[in-house]
């Protein structure tokens, strides 16, 4: 079993409405691929772009979310909606499961009813800010760097109420550690070790350090430009992230968020979705077999609320 934090699919259904999910080739994650791998669960994000005019982010959000049930679920018996650790437990061997999350609380501007109405409609990881800087709080291309706001942390205890994962990816250095006070369930979707590759979207070791205290998920991300300074990069620098987490005793923590269709950076030998079942054969060839559980899926399913 696989569990895949992060990709947008979602973005890219909703900005090319003629595109199919059946057989997209330009989709790395595509209907054909998935049921040809073994990925069990994929967390589908919905990312609205900063560019888009702020009365009309909200909608925006929720045409992804119809999105999510009219062209990912509603067509294909074979994907179930999972909401929770039960839910992908009780999957069956020839299905597969969609989790619907949110990258960067923009949309919601400084209204709690539609973080609620998300929420109802499914979202179970809800990540605070993209780069920029929202109600919630800077984003960690803010210059400025500032935490949470007071409503930031109405937020986080929303979330909490409602048993939603908190997700640090993308947020500023205060922010994060904001979070880390106040959030019930905090987790990294799509982060990488900075240690390993100095971007300023990836995770110091003290930071990391915090979400392995707090028993959270880090998912290592397959962004070119979050896994090494080169113009080349290729399935052994993710296993060199995986690997620095994990002497850092992040063994019980550290997943997979692919990111696939959130950029343009190719990796090579995990160009797609196709490719996945190579990549994990990969990490058996590194790892132990009780490692490779923990990375592909058991962390993520115990970072899920009970």
């Amino acid at each position: 079993m696989i569990i895949d934090g992060h990709c947008d699919v979602l973005y890219q259904l909703w900005r090319n409405p003629d595109w199919s999910f059946d057989n997209q080739q330009e989709l790395r994650v595509n209907y054909n691929r998935w049921m040809n791998n073994d990925v069990k669960v994929q967390c589908f994000a919905i990312f609205v772009p900063p560019h888009i005019p702020e009365d009309l982010q909200f909608h925006s959000a929720l045409e992804m979310a119809n999105i999510f049930y009219e062209r990912i679920l509603k067509p294909y018996p074979k994907i179930k909606m999972v909401t929770s650790r039960d839910d992908i437990l009780q999957l069956k061997e020839d299905e597969k499961g969609a989790m619907l999350t949110l990258e960067g609380m923009h949309p919601v501007g400084n209204d709690i009813t539609k973080l609620k109405t998300l929420l109802h409609l499914g979202v179970k990881a809800a990540g605070l800010t993209w780069n920029n800087a929202n109600a919630v709080s800077d984003g960690i291309g803010e210059v400025r760097g500032a935490g949470l706001s007071e409503f930031g942390k109405q937020v986080v205890e929303v979330l909490n109420t409602y048993e939603v994962l908190t997700d640090v990816s993308h947020l500023s250095y205060r922010g994060f550690w904001d979070v880390m006070d106040t959030a019930e369930y905090p987790i990294a979707s799509h982060s990488n070790s900075f240690s390993v590759c100095k971007h300023r979207r990836n995770l110091d070791n003290k930071q990391i350090k915090a979400l392995i205290s707090r028993d959270a998920f880090m998912g290592v991300t397959f962004v070119p430009e979050f896994l090494a300074d080169t113009d080349q990069t290729s399935t052994k620098d993710i296993l060199n992230h995986i690997e620095k987490i994990m002497t850092l005793g992040g063994e019980d923590i550290v997943g997979l968020g692919s990111d696939f269709d959130g950029t343009d950076g190719i990796v090579k030998g995990i160009e797609d979705y196709s490719k996945y079942n190579s990549f994990i054969q990969e990490l058996e060839g590194r790892f132990s077999s009780d490692f490779v559980r923990k990375i592909t899926h058991e962390n993520f399913l115990k970072a899920l609320p009970r």
